[in-house]
């Protein structure tokens, strides 16, 4: 071991011992850095696993999808009447126009959908009954729980069969499989032939099947146009409102990725050209994504920044700590130098007292801020993501604030004037 190796090992059992002195002291000053860094792990783990679930729901929609809604727009007119006709939102012709014309576009799958009650038994939902041919799956890319979906065959013969989410599935048949059960339809039995895979992991929190994100069913386009129409009919008191839509969704897939946004602006424009009222809507999940790692990286410096104030009064702690230690061993420092220490020995014993605090305070941050998302995950049933660089960027920050904050006081105690210490009572 070299002389300058032998000196700095020298150095830190000196400055342990001497923090070991005041033990209480010691720790509470390490607390400021140890939540600091414990915070920063913490809630880094918690943003990324926010924002990776945020995305990966984007990402199901179809990286490579545009999907158009008809919208209803602000009532007008005379609200008392006693029958209303509306008609608004997609029709064929922007279906056909879109599958037909538009470069770029692989295939187009259009959605009619009509409000009717789901029923098995006593169980009795409202979920989103849909209409749309096969293709449907391979181009949202959703999984089959069991089963199967809907074939060519179906859309074919219009035939009596339905395909329900899991949520729906789970609600209406709690004890037993629906395949091949008769499930009520409006006013129509339709056989079950598949469970579509869950939209969140299966084990998680269940969805409401009455709601528009959990519940789902089902059938064939032709079954749709020709047991339910294109007409739906509400009645109120006094009134009765009839909606017509041709389609109530599209969901366009491009060849590839670079076509997505060019297919995006054709169909806007499209629809702002063909349509008087503002009746859609076009969602580009792809736009969705880059809006979701903006929000990721602006949420990450907020939460870091947050984190990093905590370093900052940690540090802040230690300074304060370590310039009463230095006034307290103003004796020690004037034997030390009468002894032969140099100014750079001085410096050196208290930043390694200043560095044993900030770093014993990091390592226990990183235990304890790698807990906390652990916790988090089983307690409160949320995702979190620690990325490996995390640790190390804390740590290395931590004993970075023990250094810059223990510049000062190092420095204070080497410029002492040795007789001046000596006299120090």
């Amino acid at each position: 071991m070299s002389k300058r190796q032998s000196s700095f090992f020298r150095a830190v059992r000196l400055g342990v011992s001497s923090l070991l002195l005041h033990k209480l002291r010691s720790f509470l000053t390490t607390l400021g850095v140890l939540f600091g860094v414990a915070s920063v792990i913490a809630m880094l783990a918690v943003g990324e696993g926010a924002s990776a679930e945020a995305q990966e729901q984007i990402r199901k929609l179809g990286s490579r999808n545009v999907i158009l809604r008809s919208v209803k727009p602000q009532e007008q007119g005379d609200s008392d009447a006693e029958m209303r006709v509306l008609s608004y939102g997609l029709t064929r012709d922007d279906f056909d126009r879109i599958a037909d014309t538009f470069p770029g576009v692989r295939r187009a799958v259009p959605m009619l959908q009509t409000p009717a009650e789901v029923r098995y038994s006593d169980n009795v939902c409202r979920p989103r009954v849909l209409c749309t041919p096969p293709s449907y799956k391979e181009v949202t890319q959703r999984e089959l729980f069991s089963g199967r979906f809907l074939s060519s065959q179906d859309e074919e013969s219009r035939g009596l069969v339905c395909v329900l989410s899991y949520e729906v599935a789970r609600f209406l048949f709690p004890f037993e499989t629906a395949l091949e059960k008769r499930v009520k339809v409006g006013e129509h039995y339709m056989e079950c032939v598949g469970v579509l895979g869950s939209r969140t992991p299966v084990g998680s929190v269940l969805l409401d099947p009455n709601s528009e994100a959990g519940g789902e069913v089902f059938m064939p386009i032709s079954t749709g146009r020709a047991f339910f129409g294109e007409r739906q009919t509400q009645i109120r008191s006094g009134s009765m409102d009839v909606q017509e839509v041709q389609l109530h969704e599209i969901v366009v897939e491009a060849k590839r990725d670079i076509d997505v946004l060019p297919i995006a602006r054709a169909c806007r424009a499209m629809l702002s050209r063909d349509h008087d009222d503002k009746d859609y809507e076009v969602i580009v999940p792809q736009e969705l994504l880059e809006q979701a790692k903006e929000t990721k990286r602006i949420f990450n410096v907020v939460l870091g920044s947050i984190a990093g104030i905590s370093l900052l009064v940690g540090g802040i702690g230690i300074m304060n700590v370590m310039l009463a230690t230095v006034t307290e061993r103003t004796r020690e420092i004037g034997i030390r130098r009468a002894l032969g220490a140099k100014r750079k020995h001085i410096v050196t014993q208290f930043l390694v007292e200043t560095m044993v605090l900030s770093g014993a305070g990091g390592l226990l941050g990183v235990g304890i801020g790698l807990l906390i998302p652990w916790i988090v995950e089983r307690t409160a049933e949320l995702e979190t993501i620690v990325n490996p660089s995390a640790p190390v960027l804390a740590f290395g920050i931590s004993v970075l604030v023990g250094i810059v904050f223990g510049l000062y006081p190092a420095w204070r105690a080497a410029n002492m004037d040795p007789v001046e210490a000596l006299r120090h009572e």
